[in-house]
């Protein structure tokens, strides 16, 4: 009897043994190897442009310098001596499929958080207008001189709407009068006017939001 009972109590710590080494891994990187995998940094995909940026990078930096900013629709007004970064270029723009933006709210109204009249036709556009302005290297510097052009803006809740580019979010100069005391824009940016908003069914306090855009 006490031989079988050695014999049982040797068979219970050899199977407390062989889950031990299951749990903590094993020969195939058991539960506790899965779990460190799934807690680590996957690898961004693509090359160059460190996270969809098209290889469009810093090009250098503004020096902020406060002044009168309008702060109507979430304006960021400038603070004097902090260092904001430009932008030569934005990301590219494929025919093949939209182009993902970051929609921002802005008035191009006279007395608007805009600042001046719009740069491609010399006015200013009531908050009714279905107006947008795009980042500097979308609106000229990529060469497709998109002034005065029609573009279609979709929104992920199924909406779209056409506007006209009137006017330059400007992704290098900034901090002044004509620029509302704002900084440069981000490279990615259809800034557009509350009619605009209103047609994609979005509500102006969240003050940004994830779209696509398409040339039309």
């Amino acid at each position: 009897m006490a031989a079988n009972v050695k014999v049982l109590v040797v068979l219970a710590l050899l199977q407390l043994m062989s889950l031990h080494a299951v749990v903590h891994g094993g020969d195939n990187g058991g539960v506790s190897a899965v779990a460190t995998g799934k807690h680590e940094p996957k690898p961004k995909q693509g090359g160059g442009g460190g996270g969809g940026d098209g290889g469009c990078h810093i090009s250098g930096f503004l020096h902020g310098k406060a002044g009168k900013c309008n702060r109507a629709h979430g304006s960021d007004c400038c603070v004097a001596g902090r260092r904001y970064p430009q932008f030569r270029c934005s990301p590219p723009v494929s025919s093949a499929r939209p182009t993902p933006a970051t929609l921002t709210l802005n008035s191009f109204a006279r007395g608007g958080d805009g600042g001046g009249r719009s740069s491609c036709d010399g006015r200013f556009h009531p908050d009714t207008a279905m107006v947008v302005a795009l980042s500097s290297g979308w609106l000229r510097l990529d060469g497709a001189r998109r002034c005065n052009r029609m573009i279609r803006v979709a929104a992920g809740n199924g909406r779209s709407a056409l506007a006209r580019v009137v006017d330059e979010c400007d992704s290098v100069n900034g901090c002044d009068a004509e620029h509302n005391f704002e900084p440069p824009c981000p490279n990615d940016v259809v800034d557009g006017s509350p009619a605009v908003w209103k047609a994609l069914g979005l509500d102006e306090g969240v003050g940004e939001f994830k779209v696509t855009w398409s040339d039309v």
